[in-house]
């Protein structure tokens, strides 16, 4: 039986959600080993990857269930128990044809930050930008709008078909003392946003001019290839049916 899973998790615990061969720190590998200690072998596939000090409020896996587990509210209760620093939010059956990257539609990404240096507190959470302007950042922002070839705003060695995505929407917001970034796409490269939101804050800054980053989105020439800190980004929402 194929499940979907909605979870959380604090990303400054872990070396990013993908398996990698250098450590066993990561979201895939704590979440498998806490299934096989329960017999369920299965692999879990997730909706995207998130780098390293990056959070999620609503990733979404898959995985495959042996015929002895049906009870899925006390598959959630268990590994909840299991887990650390990782939250499971929902588990539903799902068709087995479910793909939780393939299936998904658009990607929600949320971006937080403060103009002063966040708490003791918040430092693992929140980003910080000094002094920007608002209306400049949003007129950047807005430039990301549409298809795009974002071969670009991305890192190097991002395994694609294509380096083409569409970033249906875009838009920032104030609030009390907080600022919020949302990129709405149907996918994302290797690091794609992190890449936007610095590009943009530079344009905010006066470090970047706005017909540069224009000319960039176009591939006629590379000005930036920093990232945004990790630590304020937040993949927030995976929508499946639009």
């Amino acid at each position: 039986m194929r499940v979907k899973a909605i979870i959380a998790y604090d990303g400054s615990s872990f070396k990013g959600f993908q398996s990698q061969k250098s450590t066993t720190n990561t979201i895939t590998t704590a979440i498998e080993s806490a299934l096989s200690s329960l017999q369920i072998d299965s692999k879990i596939v997730g909706s995207g990857r998130t780098d390293a000090g990056v959070h999620a409020t609503a990733q979404v896996i898959h995985f495959d269930l042996p015929y002895f587990w049906r009870d899925l509210a006390k598959l959630k209760s268990t590994l909840n128990h299991k887990l650390k620093h990782i939250y499971i939010k929902h588990i539903t059956k799902v068709d087995d044809n479910f793909h939780a990257r393939f299936s998904a539609k658009k990607r929600v990404y949320r971006y937080i930050f403060k103009e002063t240096k966040p708490s003791i507190f918040e430092e693992n959470y929140i980003s910080y930008y000094s002094k920007f302007d608002p209306t400049i950042l949003k007129k950047a922002l807005k430039i990301f709008e549409g298809e795009h070839n974002f071969k670009y705003f991305c890192k190097t060695g991002s395994v694609t078909h294509t380096t083409n995505r569409v970033i249906f929407r875009t838009y920032y917001k104030e609030y009390k003392k907080y600022h919020f970034i949302y990129f709405e796409a149907n996918g994302f490269l290797r690091a794609q946003v992190r890449t936007m939101i610095e590009a943009s804050m530079q344009c905010a800054k006066g470090q970047l001019r706005v017909d540069e980053l224009q000319n960039q989105i176009d591939t006629k020439h590379r000005y930036t290839t920093s990232l945004a800190p990790p630590e304020g980004l937040y993949l927030s929402r995976v929508i499946y049916a639009v």
